[in-house]
């Protein structure tokens, strides 16, 4: 494969947040495979890299010359590839006046009744869309959005792979749960189900990885029938704060461990010390990095079977929560987005499983391990590079189209 020009990767890098990661590991992936001039914000210690890290995303930036020229402000056709991060409901490139010869955008959004609107027109900016999971490619397919195909994220796994770790915890069930929280991510229905185990069982333990650095998506979680959410913000201490509000809905904070930001790959060793992981949310955008991950060290999983967790969990490889009712999330517009809530008793009866079987549960964490160990990020950047590099769109976009007109048969 030759390589004439630069791909321009247009994304946010960081070790904190999804697009973070997500722009992280395809910048080094793809340098590997070809010539990457990285357009993100400043570079430094604040963004959770390491000292590698941040040396090799330093390097992919552009010079002082062509950082002038592309910051300008006005309209840029560069001669390579572009690969753009599309950051919220309106599609909005990262860089919304740089453009390629084949101008790429990567897109996960929840909101998929307020992408509707939009997307078609917000589309045109693009020669290609690539989507974070089948249901974001589906929706906009739906939106008559055509030239868009699905590339899943991946996981690290030199840092995300099983692994003996101490038994700090003795015999204790530890149960994780991980994500923002926030009402999407559903962390008011582990509350209320884990409220039930812990009353079972004295030997139970949750650890949170909860972290929000977005105010208007925690208070979310105030609509919530199933939790009381005190509301406020935690300007002093996330851990008090987290801990106030699972007292006031009655878990037992000395069973607790209240975990504060931290760059992802210091969760692997708390992810191969849980019991199960439990991820009942009502909508991912993306596959769920979290979920990939602590499914990669090998770890059983608890998810809801919807919206792009349908792309890495299956009945072979965790525990599947699949009653689902739906529900429409209103915004200052109308309805924002359509999503599915899984039932609580269907959440306890599967933490209940999980704590009697737990032979049969570690199996199925086994099994996901095997399957996450294919999901590589370095495989991600492969179908990057032969879409932008390797004249892949084509064929992509009649793969993809074939397999919608299969869908329609």
């Amino acid at each position: 494969m030759s390589f004439p020009a630069p791909l321009y990767l247009a994304m946010p890098v960081g070790s904190y947040h999804g697009w973070g990661i997500c722009g992280k590991q395809l910048a080094m992936h793809l340098a590997a495979r070809g010539p990457v001039c990285l357009l993100t914000e400043a570079v430094n210690t604040q963004l959770g890299l390491d000292e590698a890290e941040e040396w090799c995303l330093r390097a992919l930036q552009p010079g002082p010359a062509e950082a002038a020229t592309l910051g300008a402000g006005g309209p840029v056709r560069t001669a390579g590839p572009v690969l753009q991060a599309m950051t919220d409901a309106e599609l909005t490139p990262y860089r919304p006046g740089l453009r390629g010869h084949f101008t790429v955008g990567y897109v996960f959004f929840e909101a998929n009744r307020a992408v509707a609107r939009r997307a078609r027109q917000a589309s045109a900016f693009y020669d290609h869309i690539v989507a974070g999971s089948r249901w974001c490619e589906q929706q906009l397919r739906a939106a008559g959005v055509s030239q868009v195909s699905t590339i899943l994220q991946g996981v690290d796994p030199a840092v995300f792979h099983p692994a003996e770790e101490p038994a700090v915890f003795g015999d204790r069930f530890v149960v994780f749960s991980g994500g923002k929280l926030e009402f999407r991510k559903g962390q008011d229905l582990v509350i209320r189900a884990y409220k039930v185990l812990q009353d079972r069982h004295r030997d139970t333990l949750l650890i949170n990885s909860w972290h929000n650095f977005w105010p208007f998506s925690l208070e979310t979680m105030a609509v919530s029938p199933w939790i009381r959410f005190p509301g406020g913000r935690p300007e002093a201490s996330w851990r008090a704060f987290v801990e106030a509000l699972l007292a006031a809905n009655g878990i037992d904070v000395t069973r607790v461990i209240t975990l504060g930001v931290r760059p992802n790959a210091t969760l692997a060793r708390i992810y191969r010390m849980s019991s199960v992981g439990l991820f009942p949310n009502r909508c991912e955008g993306g596959t769920n990095l979290v979920l990939m991950e602590f499914m990669a060290c090998g770890r059983p999983a608890i998810a809801a079977y919807n919206t792009g967790h349908c792309d890495v969990v299956d009945e072979g490889n965790a525990v599947l929560l699949r009653r689902m009712r739906p529900v429409t999330i209103q915004g200052p517009d109308g309805v924002m987005a359509d999503w599915e809530e899984p039932e609580l008793e269907e959440v306890v009866e599967a933490l209940e499983w999980a704590y009697q079987h737990r032979e049969k549960a570690a199996e199925l964490g086994r099994q996901g391990a095997v399957e996450m160990a294919r999901r590589s990020w370095a495989e991600t950047a492969r179908e990057f590079a032969e879409l932008l590099w390797g004249g892949g769109a084509d064929s992509t976009l009649k793969q993809t189209e074939a397999a919608a007109a299969a869908e329609r048969r």
